[in-house]
């Protein structure tokens, strides 16, 4: 009599637990790229509408004066119901630049410069409105928030430096004069 050839027990047994840890690491190496492709389409759709939104908010109030930048919110229509957005505006605080300018070994302060810096600083704060625009994405029970923020800059504001010809004390022309040839 012949011998049957073919696999024992045993050996289909280890074939099975080998063939079900490569699908399994299969699976799980699927469902990674899953999940790395759905959150990089997310943050894709994110960039695209911040770009997006804040591209419109420039157009719109560019040229405008400062005070007309204002508040406010809205949606991206019925194609995209799970995003809204939002934009806030706050006044611009330059920070005070005196100890970084003058320094510490530098003997006495000169009144005339440390005007000079506060009213740039002054000036720079009125010429300067921030603006951040935040999308916010539903997902799941909660609110994911992304934001960007923007500068607004009124170049009309007028720089009124003392000491300088047209600024604040008057400078070369004096307290009060007008400038050679009208004004």
């Amino acid at each position: 009599m012949r011998k049957k050839r073919g696999f024992t027990l045993l050996e289909v047994l280890v074939a099975m637990t080998i063939l079900v840890g490569g699908i399994v690491v299969v699976a799980s190496a699927w469902s990674g790229n899953f999940l790395r492709i759905r959150k990089a389409t997310l943050y894709n759709n994110v960039a695209l509408l911040l770009e997006r939104k804040t591209t419109e908010l420039t157009a719109k109030f560019t040229g405008k004066p400062l005070s007309e930048v204002i508040d406010e919110d809205g949606d991206f229509g019925s194609e995209l119901p799970q995003y809204r957005w939002t934009f806030t505006t706050k006044e611009f605080e330059m920070p005070d630049l005196t100890p970084i300018l003058i320094g510490k070994d530098t003997g006495p302060k000169d009144d005339m410069f440390l005007g000079f810096i506060k009213q740039t600083q002054e000036f720079i704060s009125k010429s300067i409105k921030e603006g951040t625009v935040t999308v916010f994405v539903k997902s799941g029970k909660k609110e994911v928030p992304f934001a960007v923020t923007t500068y607004f800059i009124d170049y009309t504001q007028e720089l009124s430096l003392p000491g300088m010809p047209g600024g604040a004390g008057g400078g070369a022309l004096g307290g009060g004069a007008k400038k050679p040839g009208g004004g």
